[in-house]
């Protein structure tokens, strides 16, 4: 096992094609319409936020349209970072209190143990092979203060929708009424199709399906943290973890 500073030293921070084409690209490119299905909390998630103490400093990494960053905010103060700027600016338009900025979460641009608390929602199931997931999961630790929780959720493979394998290709129908020219997307998976009967685009977003106890064994990759909750919601696999060392 090794720790989070180990971890940084030993993994490249840098994204394949898959995440650019197919995660980056494709993320500014439906943004809008992502933003228009994603508005309810999901409950495990809004518990942990409204669980975490008062003046607590909290960070939403992948944060998306931010419906996250207003649960709690009346006493605890929530920074949501993303790197998709169309859903930033979505953020900032639903709240313009709303404090979000662009960063990788491959290499986050804050001091190790700033936060108190911190939630990845969706977001590591987006890289394409383990290094990444580990450096991922290696910031949101750096980040964390010792005694700090964070809790991450990722999507699982044993869900009503079934996946022949692990590592998908996932359609989004872009609405007509939703695109925007200026910004173009390439692909180098499935190729982007025209429904003129739906009047959409199907563009395509990777994911890495987890089986169950795979997040779990991919925390065991650390010895300063330890797993307090493992649970399913909503199609995803989820821990609550605690930071327990430097």
């Amino acid at each position: 096992m090794q720790d989070s500073i180990s971890l940084l030293n030993s993994y490249s921070i840098l994204p394949t094609d898959i995440e650019k084409k197919h995660v980056y690209d494709v993320y500014e490119k439906i943004a809008p319409h992502f933003s228009h299905t994603r508005y309810k909390p999901w409950p495990k998630v809004q518990e942990f936020l409204e669980n975490i103490p008062t003046g607590s400093l909290n960070a939403d990494i992948g944060c998306g349209n931010g419906k996250y960053l207003n649960v709690n905010d009346k006493t605890v103060f929530n920074i949501g970072t993303d790197r998709c700027f169309n859903l930033l600016q979505i953020c900032r338009k639903k709240n313009e209190k709303n404090q979000v900025f662009a960063a990788d979460s491959l290499k986050l641009p804050f001091r190790s143990g700033v936060f108190d608390t911190a939630i990845s929602i969706a977001v590591v199931h987006h890289f394409s092979n383990v290094p990444l997931r580990l450096r991922a999961i290696s910031e949101i630790i750096r980040i964390i203060a010792v005694g700090g929780k964070f809790l991450i959720y990722v999507w699982a493979l044993e869900q009503e929708k079934k996946f022949e394998q692990q590592d998908n290709f996932v359609p989004w129908h872009l609405q007509n009424n939703y695109q925007n020219e200026n910004l173009q997307v390439t692909s180098l998976g499935p190729q982007i199709v025209k429904e003129e009967k739906k009047n959409s685009t199907v563009y395509h977003r990777y994911y890495h399906m987890f089986k169950k106890d795979e997040l779990e064994e991919l925390l065991k990759n650390f010895n300063n943290i330890e797993i307090l909750d493992s649970y399913y919601e909503h199609a995803n696999w989820c821990c609550i973890v605690k930071k327990i060392k430097e």
